[in-house]
């Protein structure tokens, strides 16, 4: 070996040692090294422990299984790999988890969600959960923790099977129907030994987290309910705005809704949930994708033998009053359920308005194709038709005043004295009935017209007709129409400025504004000047609706503006067509007829005002003779 061979092969070692050294590892480095080692023995020794913990138990429910216990356990469905079974029609699709064996995602077809993306997730397996629980003589059956095999496959059903060690087995069958509604049920076979003898009833809990699916948080989460139905009874629901945990209802009932503001997943029991079922409902924060988190705890019927299945019934799509009327005639259950009530029209007299009116009206005017903006000024012109009489009389009975107050002034100037105020209003009621006028003859046909104001209240903000339909600068009629928007809240206001409530609120004063003239041209000595602190109240009502109406459906503020537009329009021609010389003669003709007819008495608020004179006066007497004796 020459000495350039030894060089190199020693050239070669330095530069082994050297890459030897630079590469080992540091201390810190061993010592991650050490823990990794020791966390993978542990995860190995963890693994062995467990196979040979399951192995053991696999032993012990085979010797069970052969001395025909069935008091095994569902060890055989503890373990498997989730699958999901979509069944799907036209409206929806839902998807099952075969861990479980239950609803884990419904998808409303047809109708686009907030992010204007096509077709709307009610819900998922993230948020929703169904559980059905079974409480056993020694242990709970959990369906939640059994993994279901699923067979008869079809797009509209499936069969969910969790085998227990013994041969027996949970079972639901889904069968999903032409529409809307899911019917499935839940079937106990060969576990009749697991059970005490009384054992009847299973607990259901069904928990969710209610999306946002509009863009009006403050608005959809005023309309989203934890809703249910009392069996023979009316719905009700918990608190839109406050916290409700675990709400006992007293009652037995039909079935219990997740309610959003347009969509819905109700559940229907067939055999009635049990009374003292416990309700939750818990607002969630703005901003946070969620309205609220609900929660049903609940009870139903269950037969342990097996010969009954419990059978249950889902409404899962939109919160369409006549949509529903048709789903639930496919119901089975032979029950009156009343799933209509999901569309809140009201209290029961706004209900029953546009229970039997609006609602009938709307579809008409829908059915000629009508967009939705010119629908509401159609029912707006058709309300101010029928209202028309009424309201034209309203105006004439303040017309009369109006064109007898010189007279009224001249008659009641010697009772200016706050004492004489009863003698005041008398002197006047009787001018009143003399020229044939009835001060209260205006009040009535205005407070006939509030029930319908209050009833499109209800009606407009719920009808998903409206939802993203638009109209003139209006991009979607159920929700607000910002004009400005500034991403941070103010309180009182929000974070936008809603152009339609403007435009409410501008005519409100407008017309509270003629209104208080037409008024203040009929009052009398201190009611003139009683009308200017109401005159300020009027005022202030449109800038307290500013507030209220601002995260309002810019369908409903719409509405408003139209009516107020139109109830303005026609006090304006109502007043340029009247002429107060021709409609004073009238009054002195009725005058001069009343006085030549000395057998005509005093009737009306004038009478019974005379008679509370007539009987103050006598109490006045009585004092005044008491205190001489």
């Amino acid at each position: 070996m020459d000495k350039n061979t030894i060089l190199g092969f020693v050239l070669i070692a330095l530069v082994l040692i050297g890459f030897s050294w630079y590469n080992q590892p540091s201390a810190e480095q061993i010592e991650a090294q050490r823990k990794e080692d020791s966390i993978a023995q542990v995860i190995k020794a963890n693994a062995e422990k467990k196979q040979k913990a399951d192995e053991a138990a696999r032993k012990a429910q085979a010797e069970a299984a052969a001395k025909g216990d069935s008091t095994a356990t569902f060890f055989s469905a503890l373990n498997g790999n989730n699958e999901q079974i979509v069944l799907k029609n036209d409206k929806v699709e839902l998807t099952f988890d075969t861990k479980g064996g239950t609803i884990s995602k419904a998808v409303i077809k047809g109708f686009e969600d907030k992010d204007n993306k096509m077709d709307v997730t009610l819900f998922d397996g993230k948020t929703q959960k169904m559980n059905f629980m079974l409480a056993g003589k020694t242990e709970n059956i959990i369906t939640q923790d059994l993994f279901f095999t699923p067979s008869n496959v079809t797009e509209k059903n499936v069969t969910m099977t969790a085998q227990a060690a013994n041969g027996g087995s949970i079972v639901f069958k889904y069968e999903l129907g032409q529409d809307y509604l899911l019917h499935f049920s839940l079937q106990a076979n060969g576990l009749n030994g697991m059970f005490a003898p009384n054992y009847n009833q299973m607990d259901i809990e069904w928990t969710d987290m209610a999306r946002q699916q509009e863009k009006g948080f403050t608005f959809e989460n005023r309309y989203s309910t934890l809703t249910y139905k009392e069996k023979n009874g009316s719905t009700d629901y918990l608190s839109e705005t406050s916290q409700e945990v675990d709400t006992p209802i007293e009652e037995q009932l039909d079935w219990v809704a997740f309610k959003n503001q347009f969509f819905s997943a109700a559940l229907i029991a067939k055999d009635d949930f049990a009374a003292n079922s416990l309700m939750t409902s818990i607002p969630q924060e703005k901003g946070s994708g969620f309205l609220k988190q609900f929660n049903a705890k609940m009870k139903t019927a269950f037969d342990p033998t097996g010969a009954k299945p419990t059978e249950f019934e889902m409404y899962i799509g939109p919160n369409d009053f006549r949509l529903i009327q048709d789903v639930e005639e496919q119901s089975r259950f032979g029950k009156d359920l009343d799933l209509e009530q999901l569309v809140y029209l009201g209290w029961p007299l706004f209900r029953y308005i546009n229970r039997f009116f609006t609602i009938y009206v709307f579809d008409w005017l829908t059915s000629w194709g009508f967009g939705m903006g010119i629908v509401l000024i159609l029912i707006t012109l058709l309300l101010k038709a029928i209202t028309f009489p009424m309201v034209k009389k309203s105006y004439m009975s303040s017309a009369k005043m109006r064109v007898l107050k010189p007279k009224l002034d001249e008659a009641t100037k010697q009772y200016d004295k706050p004492e004489d105020s009863m003698k005041k209003q008398q002197a006047m009621m009787q001018m009143y009935s003399q020229y044939g006028v009835s001060p209260l003859s205006g009040c009535l046909p205005m407070l006939i017209q509030m029930p319908i104001w209050i009833a499109m209240f209800n009606f407009v903000p719920n009808a998903i007709q409206l939802r993203r339909q638009s109209f003139l600068w209006i991009d979607d009629l159920s929700t607000y129409d910002p004009i400005i928007e500034w991403g941070t809240q103010i309180w009182g206001i929000g974070d936008h400025l809603s152009l339609t409530c403007i435009l409410f609120c501008v005519s409100n004063v407008l017309y509270s504004y003629m209104t208080m003239r037409q008024q203040k041209d009929q009052m009398v000595g201190q009611q003139a000047e009683q009308m200017k602190m109401m005159q300020w109240m009027m005022y202030l009502m449109p800038v307290m609706f500013f507030f209220m109406f601002n995260d309002y459906s810019s369908g409903l503020n719409f509405y408003y503006f139209i009516s107020l537009f139109f109830s303005a329009a026609i006090m304006w021609t109502l007043r340029k067509t009247t002429n107060d010389e021709k409609l004073l003669a009238i009054l002195e003709a009725k005058y001069k007829e009343n006085k030549n007819n000395p057998n005509k008495k005093t009737s009306g608020l004038a009478a019974r005002l005379e008679a509370m004179q007539k009987q103050a006066e006598e109490l006045q007497r009585q004092r005044m003779n008491q205190q001489k004796k």
